[in-house]
């Protein structure tokens, strides 16, 4: 293991130790959605959006403490996201991170529930005087959330890919929705630290430069490994998107061209950091690592 892989997983151990803070389980009937939140959101994972949290928020010198909250309430929308992509009426998928998905371990009506109950308990995270002293930096970060999460995010880029399969997208409408599906939630992400540091506009646009880049290169290693991965080592069934005809940026540009397309991004994402020296390392090192990895 590499000193940054070393440093991603020490810091998804952290995030995890929140996360199990946060989510405890109530006594009685609703106990089972308190476990089926616990089983989709501590069940592994790289944790890469909260490690982004964290290393941007160190750049502005941001309480552990707070960047820990906000990087675990990153973590509930994204794995609330993954329990309802894998739901029969989106990807309909049986594993996820190597487990069972959380619909086949507990049942359709309750992996609902449990993503949106992550979803809201994200925000109650965020709102908490725990996050930040100050009020108006905890309902930034709200509104910033909710944005990226939103019609105009993530949930709008879902709404895209289902869309999608009924029509053939070019590599602009494709860039489009993997911006809003995927590259919305990273911008966040790398937004946070400057949210929660009171950051100049400068450094938070510069921050935002760099999830841009990182985002759509993040989305094209992940078409790449559904083509070349393990199936065992990505945690998931691979070649799903062949197999459904699916427009991505691997049948579009192919192989060769997808993974230098991605290895572009991953550098020009790099040299945004400049103005923040070797602060930014642990930055650059994730935007050399999400094109490089290998689930």
């Amino acid at each position: 293991m590499s000193d940054f892989e070393q440093r991603l997983s020490d810091n998804a151990a952290a995030v995890n130790d929140v996360l199990d803070d946060l989510l405890g389980i109530a006594e009685g009937p609703e106990k089972v959605l308190g476990e089926a939140m616990r089983y989709s959101s501590l069940g592994g994972g790289k944790r890469v959006r909260p490690f982004l949290v964290t290393a941007s928020s160190a750049l502005f010198n941001v309480a552990e403490r707070a960047a820990l909250r906000v990087a675990a309430a990153v973590e509930m929308v994204h794995c609330y996201s993954l329990i309802h992509d894998d739901l029969p009426a989106m990807d309909d998928d049986d594993l996820r991170r190597g487990r069972p998905t959380c619909h086949v371990e507990y049942d359709e009506a309750t992996a609902i529930l449990a993503g949106d109950a992550l979803l809201t308990k994200a925000f109650e995270v965020l709102a908490e005087d725990d996050t930040h002293q100050d009020a108006k930096v905890r309902a930034e970060l709200c509104l910033a959330l909710a944005k990226a999460a939103g019609d105009h995010g993530m949930v709008g880029g879902q709404m895209l890919d289902l869309v999608a399969e009924d029509h053939e997208l070019g590599v602009a409408e494709i860039t489009r929705l993997q911006r809003m599906k995927t590259g919305e939630l990273i911008a966040i992400s790398c937004e946070a630290g400057g949210i929660l540091g009171k950051a100049s506009e400068h450094a938070r646009n510069t921050l935002h430069a760099y999830a841009h880049d990182i985002g759509l290169a993040f989305q094209i290693a992940d078409d790449l490994l559904d083509v070349e991965g393990d199936a065992d080592e990505v945690g998931k069934k691979t070649g799903k998107d062949a197999e459904s005809g699916k427009a991505t940026f691997v049948s579009l540009l192919g192989v060769e061209g997808a993974r230098e397309q991605a290895k572009m991004l991953s550098e020009q994402a790099a040299s945004h950091l400049e103005v923040f020296g070797d602060d930014a390392e642990p930055l650059r090192q994730m935007a050399h690592f999400i094109v490089h990895r290998s689930s």
